[in-house]
């Protein structure tokens, strides 16, 4: 082949293969458009709730005995009996006999003191006859006198006056003393003061006691008692605070406690009973006593419940004061400054609040804010008055 037929060959294979690239990119399809991402920025919204009823106080404390004292014996002695009832955790009621103290020298004393009681009384007897004696003697001695025209007056020594005042006083005396020695005698049978939970207890049949020494401690089970650390601000919420006083039977601020035992949830009832008049310095903060009555009772919401335990730690939540007007919002849209920002007609509002509450997901405020606001609780980090936005409703708390 010459060298014209190769040059030939060769522009023609690149003839061809120009015009079937052209053929190709011809038949290609056309690229989607996709218009361009909006510059305006997307805001997650969530309603503003108008307010009902009191702004809810939380708060949460460690469980106390309203009543605690240290059981001992007024006299000294032998323990020879100790109620079954009476250990560590039993239950005893007000006036059981808890233990009791030998008898026997008590009841001899007893018996000395009627015996010392009776001979007095017969003491008493005889002056009191020679005391009468004594005054008739004086009188018709002093007739005779009165027509001899002479005129003495006894001396109350030879009336019996003051024998018979000595033989009276020293029955008082021995009066006193039987009545003392049956008061002992009545103290060898130790009781409970009141209803209660034996927490510790260390005595034991043959055992001595001597008087005024603890053996045990006791705790009430009539109620018990909440400290639950409050804010100023949180104090401010509970209606009456400051006029409420201990034992005046005032229950008008209710309070649920609320405990877990065995993974389930349990309330109580109670009432705010009064507040302690001291700050602490270090917290700063006040000391709220919430009374729960019969908490070995029936208060737990069903037959069978658990009892509120002292030592266990509670939460406590109370409805406060009721404002005229407050919103609720969700706590993600209360932004630093005390500021919500509100999506209203496609742009961001900038509104001031007052915080009244803080609950776990709520913040109870007050302000311009109105019921229905689409509050921005995501999807913005920085925004300003009057900004452009995109928004939608977030998901259920």
């Amino acid at each position: 082949m010459s060298r014209v037929t190769g040059f030939l060959v060769a522009t023609a294979m690149l003839v061809g293969a120009t015009g079937l690239a052209v053929f190709m990119v011809s038949q290609r399809p056309e690229p989607e458009r996709i218009p361009p991402p909006s510059r305006i920025p997307f805001a997650i919204t969530a309603p503003a709730q108008a307010g009902e009823g009191g702004i809810p106080v939380f708060g949460a404390g460690t469980v106390r005995p309203r009543a605690e004292i240290d059981i001992s014996a007024e006299v000294s002695g032998k323990v020879v009996w100790v109620d079954p009832a009476f250990q560590s955790g039993g239950r005893v009621r007000s006036g059981q006999v808890l233990f009791r103290i030998d008898d026997v020298d008590y009841r001899s004393a007893v018996e000395k003191a009627r015996a010392n009681v009776a001979l007095q009384r017969v003491e008493v007897l005889k002056a009191r006859e020679e005391a009468r004696v004594a005054r008739k003697q004086y009188e018709q001695f002093k007739e005779r006198q009165a027509a001899s025209g002479a005129a003495s007056e006894a001396s109350p020594l030879a009336l019996w006056q003051p024998q018979l005042e000595a033989a009276e006083a020293a029955l008082a005396r021995d009066a006193a003393t039987l009545a003392e020695t049956e008061l002992n005698l009545a103290r060898t049978a130790v009781k409970a003061p009141f209803s209660g939970v034996v927490r510790t207890e260390s005595v034991d049949v043959g055992q001595f006691v001597a008087a005024g020494r603890g053996v045990a401690r006791l705790y009430a089970s009539d109620a018990v008692e909440v400290v639950v650390p409050l804010s100023d601000s949180d104090a401010a919420l509970i209606p009456g605070l400051w006029d409420l006083r201990s034992g005046d039977g005032n229950r008008e601020v209710a309070v649920h406690v609320l405990g877990d035992y065995g993974g389930r949830r349990y309330v109580w009832d109670g009432y705010v009973d009064r507040v302690e008049g001291v700050l602490d310095e270090q917290t700063r903060t006040l000391d709220l006593i919430v009374r729960v009555p019969e908490p070995y009772g029936s208060d737990a919401p069903e037959a069978g419940g658990p009892p509120l335990l002292v030592g266990k730690f509670v939460d406590v939540e109370l409805d406060g004061v009721t404002p005229d007007a407050y919103t609720r919002i969700r706590r993600p849209a209360l932004r630093p400054g005390n500021e919500v920002w509100v999506v209203r007609d496609g742009k961001v509002t900038i509104v001031p609040v007052t915080v009244l509450q803080r609950a776990d997901d709520e913040v109870y405020v007050t302000g311009a804010l109105e019921p229905g606001d689409a509050a921005i609780v995501g999807g913005l980090q920085v925004a300003t008055e009057g900004m452009a936005v995109l928004s939608g409703a977030a998901g259920a708390p």
